[in-house]
């Protein structure tokens, strides 16, 4: 008898667990899968950590990037050495300096570290007065020199602004363009696969030659032909507005093609056509039978869209049509690497491509880990 009873105990067991996932919310079920792709919370760190940077850009860059000092500057290497060998446990950096000899070959000055004045580096350390958030007014870095001296880990470009600032700071209008343009792409590019995918017929018929269309257009002419109408001497916002008003108009096509496909396929599932049969409004059949399966799909195509984005303001950049200055962008950056001559010369001037590749990388492993989160097989 107390054997029974001890397997009927563990019968109970197993039933009361397997009631308490079947009844845990998907929310929760899809988060407890994703956090088994490593690649996926690799990507979710990293992407926190973007955002964090562009959020609070001022406070991570270490220098003012509208500063200027001497131009096309190398970078300087931290080193936990002294000017004699010696081993320290303060990191610091060396500035380059004239040693007083001329190359053999080009008769140039031969440049080297001054090793006599050491930068030591530090954290939260006081450098360029900024105001976060635009109101409060603050001079603390996260990282820098103690004394208040330059410094360039990734080098200076042209004009000798600190290219690791720049960088930092132009992932907030990078990131913030992406996040603009696959925000209205997926409100409108659901919204149209809906009603489309939903009602059929004649509408259906119409949208989907209207989408045709838009997604016939040779996006690379049209970017740079709408982008050249706009007035040089145009403020930057307008400028910027525009920008993410074309790369919207000739994204949302795709995704509403999308979101079409999956509203076809829910619109004939069994609760569907039993809350059509029941007098259920078309309104509350889309907002709350079809929408919610549709979302799955829509995270994950937001996700990957997004650094398709990135690199689309990367390339209008580096041709001059998406940012002007004063405002910073990493595709903005790139435009100094127009010659191959320069990029011979001075390669740190590439480092804004680092920046891309992780943003890229980052959304890219994200939806990876989503999608197979999200997939119910």
């Amino acid at each position: 008898m107390v054997a029974v009873h001890g397997s009927e105990t563990e019968a109970t067991v197993v039933d009361n667990r397997q009631k308490a996932h079947s009844n845990e919310r998907y929310a929760a079920l899809v988060w407890r899968r994703f956090r088994r792709s490593i690649t996926g919370m690799i990507g979710l760190i990293l992407i926190v950590m973007l955002v964090l940077m562009a959020v609070f850009a001022d406070f991570f860059a270490p220098m003012n990037p509208m500063e200027t000092h001497e131009s096309f500057s190398p970078p300087q290497a931290i080193s936990f050495h002294d000017k004699d060998g010696n081993l320290t446990l303060t990191p610091r950096v060396y500035a380059t300096a004239e040693t007083g000899e001329l190359d053999p070959v080009t008769f140039q000055p031969v440049v080297g570290p001054d090793l006599e004045h050491p930068r030591l580096l530090g954290f939260l350390v006081k450098g360029a007065e900024y105001r976060l958030f635009g109101f409060i007014s603050m001079d603390r870095h996260f990282f820098g020199s103690t004394d208040g001296q330059p410094v360039h880990l990734l080098g200076t470009d042209k004009f000798g602004r600190d290219v690791l600032s720049r960088a930092i700071h132009g992932a907030r209008i990078s990131l913030a363009i992406a996040l603009s343009v696959v925000t209205v792409v997926t409100v409108v590019g659901t919204s149209v696969g809906l009603v489309s995918g939903y009602f059929g017929g004649a509408a259906d018929a119409w949208i989907q030659r209207f989408v045709d269309i838009v997604l016939a257009f040779p996006q690379l002419p049209l970017y740079l032909a709408l982008t050249s109408l706009i007035p040089v001497t145009a403020p930057t916002n307008v400028f910027l507005t525009f920008v993410v008003v074309v790369m919207s108009a000739l994204g949302w096509a795709q995704m509403s093609r999308e979101v079409r496909g999956k509203t076809l396929a829910l619109a004939r599932i069994e609760y569907v056509r039993a809350a059509i049969a029941v007098g259920a409004s078309d309104r509350r059949i889309i907002f709350q039978h079809i929408l919610p399966n549709v979302m799955s799909h829509v995270i994950v195509a937001v996700s990957l869209q997004i650094p398709t984005v990135i690199l689309l303001e990367s390339f209008l950049g580096f041709l001059g049509f998406a940012v002007k200055p004063p405002l910073i962008s990493w595709g903005l950056m790139l435009q100094d690497t127009a010659t191959y001559s320069v990029i011979g010369s001075y390669p740190w001037i590439l480092s804004p491509v680092a920046f891309v590749l992780v943003a890229v990388f980052a959304f890219n492993a994200l939806g990876d880990g989503l999608r197979d989160a999200v997939d119910p097989y």
